[in-house]
């Protein structure tokens, strides 16, 4: 009896692993693509007192490309489950680190972007924050040598913030 038992509960416990095992996405997203399969992402005009008119183009297409890379969300222009829209609200220079003789031996580019996520399909999920990033540069180099660098550094880490906050729900 106890030997029919034992084989009962291994053949239980067999059954069962499978519905055990863990799911991992290595991505971040936590989309549930049953739900969601179209995305708009808008223009981000520049809204900032000091304007670098490259920074647009280069924001914006990083945005994008992480999210076809990261997701399986197509791209629409018109209605979608998700849309993403926003602005750059801020372009900075501002001195850092200032030396014994007065003068700023860093300077930090800042840039801000203000960004509103629509969920169509679930209101709770909608967003309207701001995102803010920043790089330090060496007083000693010019602005306009080290500006599409900066630029792109800075983009790719507000982009991994609004992902982080919008489709990767975190």
């Amino acid at each position: 009896m106890k030997q029919r038992i034992a084989i009962f509960i291994t053949i239980l416990l067999a059954c069962a692993m499978p519905a055990c095992i863990p799911s991992f996405k290595l991505n971040g997203s936590a989309l549930d693509y049953t739900v969601y399969k179209t995305i708009h992402v808008s223009e981000f005009p520049i809204r900032a007192a000091l304007v670098y008119a490259p920074l647009q183009q280069t924001f914006e297409n990083t945005l994008l490309d992480y999210i076809q890379r990261n997701t399986r969300l197509q791209t629409t222009d018109g209605a979608s489950d998700l849309e993403i829209e926003g602005e750059i609200t801020g372009y900075n220079l501002t001195p850092q680190a200032v030396t014994e003789d007065a003068y700023a031996s860093k300077t930090r580019l800042t840039i801000t972007v203000r960004v509103k996520y629509t969920d169509n399909k679930k209101d709770t999920n909608n967003i309207d924050q701001t995102f803010s990033a920043y790089r330090d540069f060496d007083a000693t180099e010019l602005l306009i040598d080290v500006q599409d660098q900066l630029c792109e550094e800075i983009s790719k880490e507000l982009v991994d913030l609004i992902f982080n906050a919008t489709l990767g729900n975190w």
